[in-house]
């Protein structure tokens, strides 16, 4: 799975690299280690803001829900399953682009994880990338705030991610750069199509 990102670039940075404009003004700060636990905000780029820079917050939150509750099982998704899930069906052709510089990953060098190695993983020459994901809009009941979420979307491991998360044996989505538009446009892609690298980190 994939809880931990890198964004090491401005919102200025991305909206120049992906040739879009920035919804918000108030631009987000670098983020150095990003943890889904936190359930932080994060730029994304959504199928119908295409051309737009947003905000949304990792953890998806489907419209039907009663509270946010949901958010702490619903930071990743994987590929094969989104239209069985309940959580995750309704939301399964609104697709998203998450722009990263990186993702954490832990070794385990044991059975039970006790003793493990953090690596950093990149795209080979790619200094920012694009994660796959799908995204909700939710209306939060008490208050009437309308909240944009997301979920990272997960497939199985490469030869490489197989060795460095050999707990799961699953990795991010990301998505190549040709590929951009057919992501957003709901079409199939290639799935193991970015050469990964890979540095032992603290």
């Amino acid at each position: 799975m994939c809880f931990h990102s890198l964004v090491s670039m401005t919102d200025k940075q991305l909206a120049k690299h992906f040739r879009v404009t920035l919804e918000n003004m108030q631009a987000l700060a670098p983020q150095f280690y990003v943890n889904a636990f936190n359930f932080p905000t994060t730029p994304v780029i959504t199928n119908i803001k295409r051309n737009t820079l947003q905000h949304f917050r990792w953890g998806l939150i489907p419209h039907w829900a009663k509270n946010d509750e949901i958010k702490k099982y619903t930071l990743n998704a994987k590929i094969e399953t989104l239209n069985d899930k309940p959580s995750f069906r309704d939301a399964a052709h609104q697709h998203c682009l998450i722009p990263s510089n990186g993702f954490y990953e832990w070794q385990w060098l044991d059975p039970k994880g006790v003793h493990k190695k953090k690596f950093l993983v990149k795209v080979k020459g790619q200094e920012v990338f694009a994660f796959a994901g799908i995204w909700s809009r939710w209306v939060n009941p008490q208050s009437g705030e309308m909240i944009f979420t997301y979920a990272l979307l997960t497939t199985e491991a490469n030869e490489l991610m197989s060795i460095i998360h050999n707990s799961k044996k699953r990795m991010p989505v990301i998505v190549r750069p040709d590929e951009y538009n057919k992501w957003l446009d709901n079409e199939e892609i290639n799935l193991d199509g970015n050469e990964l690298e890979a540095e032992e980190t603290r």
